[in-house]
Parts: C-alpha cells; structure tokens; sequence
C-alpha cells in the first residue's frame, strides 16, 4: 500500500497534483503498529511456549522421585528455553551451611569451565540471603557486580539467579548465566526461572521428605525384625497384650511353655491361655497393673496338656503411651517346673545329708576317689546312753526318743555350718574347714558349737522333764590334718574324712567322762593362733591320758562357757 501510494503521488506530481502529508504519517503509524503487534504476538508465541515447556516440566518433575535424573531433563530444557549457556541447581548442606552442586548442566564444555563449576558466589549470596530473584543483562558493568571475582575472572555477561524457598526458608538456588552474550534474559525469564525454582524447591523437599520416610521404614523394619529374632531367641516366653487382654505379641518360647501354637494365642484373651493356671487370679493382677501403674508378679501351677504339671513365674509390667494412658501389659513368662523339681528333690536329699554336702554337691562330685589331705576340726558328740531309756520301751520308742537328741543336735550343728560326716546309732560326727565349710578359725567354732549343744540339750532335758546328774552328752574335739575326699565307687560314694587325727577325736569322746567337752591341746594351740583376742571360753587343763595307738600321753582340756 506504502509502495502504491507513492506511484500515485508522483502521477499526481505530474499533473502538478499530490496526496495530503498526513496519509503517509498515518500510514507509517499503522506499519509500526503492525511491527509491534508482530513483536508482541512474538513474544506471547516465546510466553506460552515457556509456559507449556514449565507446565510438561512440572509435571516430568512430579512424576518421579528420582529428582536428580528428572532435574537434569528439566535443567535442559530450560536452558534452551533461556538461551543460556550454562544452569545449575545448587543446594545448601544442613551442616556445614554451605551451597554444594546438585544439578550440572553446560551447552560446550570449554576450556575454561572444563576445570569445575564456577559461578558468581556474590550472586548466589545475595539470593540466598535475601530471598529475593537477581537479573542482571550486563554483569560486567552492573554496580552490583563490581566485586564479584568470578566475574572478572570469567567475563559473565547475563546471569540470571532465582532462590529455592521452601516454609519460608531458602534451601538453595537456580542458577543460569551466558558468558558471550548481554542482555540475554529478561523478566520474562526471571519469571520462568522462578516458577521452575517454585517447582524444583517442592519436588526436592517431597524427594527428601520420601527419602527421610525410607530411612524410616527400613529402621523400623530392621528393628522389627530384630525384635522378632530377639523375641524368637529369648529363653522367657514374652506375651504382650492391647488394652482389652488380647494377646497381640506371643513368642516362641511361650508356645513351648504353654503348648500353644502363636495361630491359637494371638487376638485371643489371655486368660484363655491358663484356664487352669488360676485365670481369675491372673485377670486381677491384669486389672491391677493397668490401673496402678506398678508392676507385679503372680507364679501359677496346673496341668498343661502334653507337658504335666508345670510351674510358670509371670512378671507383669504396664504397657502406656505418651500419655500415660494404659495400653496392655507386657508378661516375661519364666519356667520353674524344673526348679521346682529340684527344690522338693534337694529338701528331701536335706532331710538325709548335711546342708553343706547338697549346697557343694558338684564340688563334692569333683574330688577324685583319693581325696586330698586338709587340716580340719574333728568333733565326736555321744548324745547320749541307750541305758537312759525306759527298759521296757519298744526299738520303735527307743528310735523316737533317740532322734529327738540327734534332731536337736543336727539343729545346732547346721547352725554352725558344721558338716554331718555320719550318724552313729547314739554317736554324731562333725567335720570344721572341710572342702565344704572352709573356715579359718575351725577350732573355735567347733568348740562354740559344743558349748551351744551343751545349752540346747539342757533345754530338751527340761522339756522331756528329766533332771540327769550329771548330763548324758559327751564331747571329744580335736584339730589336725586328714584325708578329705570319697570313698566307694563309681556307682556309689561317700563324703568323708580319714586319718589319725580322726581316731583321736574318737579316743577323747571315749575318755570323757559324762557331760564333759574334752578338746586336745592341738585344738588349744589353734585357738591361741587364730584368735587375736581372747574368745569367752575358760579352758581348764585336765591331766594326760593315754589313748589306744598312741605312745605318747595325749594334752588334754575341758571348756566352758565363761
């Protein structure tokens, strides 16, 4: 139209005609506002094109949480959708605060940037620390700029920076920059790369957030499996219950117990599982433990088919959250059926042997055949004489009067942590500092013994209303080395001691005379050394006897009580 326009105006011209100024002014007005609506249309046309290309991105991001593969992708595109020549996406170390590389991208690796990343870290601080997006179109002679190194280092011309926010907070930044071209980026792309950065901040936090829930997982899984094979391992049977009784953890160890399989336990009562162990009983310390908060403990006894009777120790300990309101109890179940067992097996092996031969009796079972030889105190007690009893009196009278002396005897010995070497019909032998009941003032605690003997059967005499003039019981104590060990055989042995010092205590029990404690001068001799200060015994030194086997005339004394 221009073009014809001016051929009409040169034909007018020629006729000495021509068009009016103001149609070519208006028409020059139309063409540049058709350039900007061509300019306009243009830009809109990039817009939408980045809009689309933020949108498909948006949702490449959201698709997976493999956030760095997927940031790659969009880093990508969004540096041919900027005309960049480089993108980065740097993110800040929670311990160390300081931004680290997360995302690399570069459009011609030069050799210049070929040695590491390098970007204007004034750039990044100034976003991070405001929170606010930075273009600049001309970084060399942006006043902003001026003390940034790597800018004069590298020669950047366009760098455009937006923050990552994520709650208010900056957890790093996207960075873009083109080193040969100014006024690259305008706020048309600062709006892009912010609305990437909004995107990308999400997608990051959602991937650490899944990574951190993983994490979790995997602990509590670990854990969980851990705890079954603890569980599984444990000797105790571990019950726990919910708030209504209902089993809800149940291990192996507990079936065994109660010949119950986990598949007839679990969301059952747990009564259900002792019906015969005293449930009701159960039930209360149940109700008891939920309510007061203390733990407790309850041992049941009954018949569980397959095994017998069965001894079961239930310790009992609430279960509350945080709180502190009850949410079950937890059970640790200890079988006792063989403790049991052996406790009624060893009171009945007590009513035979001494306490110190059933306490020792593996230390007893380890002494070989030959024994060993050790200083001991060796007592001989003579309870008393057959010929105190009625001589009219049947054997099965004479027994019964005979064991209330040894009963009383026995009593005192134990208490003395004297070891019963043997009964002897109306005779007892005592052995002090054996394998046993070692002790290093044996003789004195012998001697106490004796003394304390001498009391107690002065209280039966009273009670069997007899006055005996003098007292029936007699005494010979004496202290060396014997040989301490068993004797038998493989099948069948005995604990005892041998030697001569044994034939001498028995020598002086049989020159006592009744109601004497008679005690050698060795036993004398071991008091004085062990001893540091004087015990509350009077000796009186008796004259010396000769006794069987023995050349040598034998020291002897008589204590008392002083």
């Amino acid at each position: 139209m221009h073009t014809r326009l001016n051929n009409q105006h040169q034909l007018l011209q020629i006729r000495e005609l021509g068009l009016s100024p103001q149609i070519f002014d208006g028409l020059q007005a139309l063409d540049d506002s058709v350039k900007r609506l061509e300019q306009q249309l243009q830009d809109d046309d990039t817009e939408l094109g980045q809009l689309r290309a933020l949108t498909e991105t948006a949702a490449l991001i959201n698709s997976s949480l493999d956030v760095d593969s997927v940031l790659g992708q969009a880093m990508d595109e969004l540096i041919r959708l900027t005309n960049a020549e480089r993108g980065f996406i740097l993110l800040l170390n929670e311990e160390s605060e300081e931004l680290e590389f997360r995302i690399s991208r570069e459009v011609e690796q030069t050799e210049a940037m070929a040695a590491g990343n390098e970007v204007s870290r004034t750039i990044l601080n100034e976003v991070i620390t405001t929170g606010i997006p930075l273009l600049t179109d001309n970084a060399s002679n942006d006043p902003r700029m001026q003390k940034s190194e790597t800018l004069a280092k590298y020669v950047l011309r366009s760098v455009v920076c937006a923050p990552l926010i994520y709650k208010e907070r900056a957890i790093g930044a996207i960075y873009v920059d083109n080193r040969y071209r100014e006024g690259v980026f305008t706020e048309r792309e600062l709006n892009l790369l912010q609305a990437f950065a909004n995107q990308t901040a999400i997608a990051l936090e959602n991937a650490i957030l899944f990574a951190r829930v993983q994490a979790t997982l995997r602990e509590i899984t670990e854990t969980k499996e851990l705890m079954e094979n603890v569980f599984a391992s444990i000797g105790s049977g571990v019950i726990t219950t919910d708030a209504e009784d209902r089993v809800v953890t149940y291990n192996p160890a507990a079936a065994a117990m109660l010949r119950r399989p986990a598949s007839e336990a679990l969301n059952k009562p747990v009564q259900s599982l002792m019906p015969r162990m005293g449930a009701a009983e159960l039930e209360n310390k149940l109700h008891a433990v939920q309510q007061g908060g203390e733990q407790a403990t309850i041992e049941l006894q009954s018949d569980v088919p397959g095994r017998g009777r069965v001894a079961l120790n239930v310790k009992i300990s609430p279960l509350r959250d945080a709180d502190q309101m009850a949410q079950g109890v937890a059970m640790v179940v200890d079988d006792l059926t063989d403790q049991r067992e052996g406790d009624e097996t060893l009171q009945l092996m007590n009513r035979y042997l001494p306490p110190g031969l059933s306490e020792n009796i593996q230390q007893i079972a380890g002494l070989a055949l030959g024994g060993e030889r050790r200083e001991v105190t060796c007592v001989f007690i003579h309870v008393c004489p057959y010929s105190v009893f009625p001589p009219d009196a049947r054997p099965q009278q004479i027994m019964e009067l005979l064991n209330e002396y040894l009963q009383v005897a026995t009593d005192v010995i134990h208490d003395a942590r004297g070891v019963i070497d043997k009964y002897m019909g109306n005779e007892i032998m005592v052995l002090f500092n054996t394998q046993l009941n070692p002790q290093e003032k044996h003789g004195l605690l012998a001697v106490d013994m004796a003394l304390a003997l001498r009391t107690a059967f002065v209280d039966l005499y009273q009670r069997l209303g007899i006055a005996p003039d003098p007292h029936y019981y007699r005494f010979g104590i004496h202290s060396g080395v014997a040989t301490l060990g068993n004797v038998g055989s493989l099948n069948r042995r005995s604990f005892t001691a041998l030697g001569d010092s044994i034939n001498l205590s028995h020598r002086l029990l049989e020159n006592a005379q009744r109601g004497q404690i008679i005690i050698s001068d060795d036993v004398y001799q071991h008091i004085c050394r062990t001893c540091p200060e004087p015990p509350p015994v009077a000796f009186t030194e008796r004259d010396p006897i000769k006794v069987k086997g023995r050349e040598q005339l034998t020291r002897i004394f008589e204590v008392f009580r002083q």
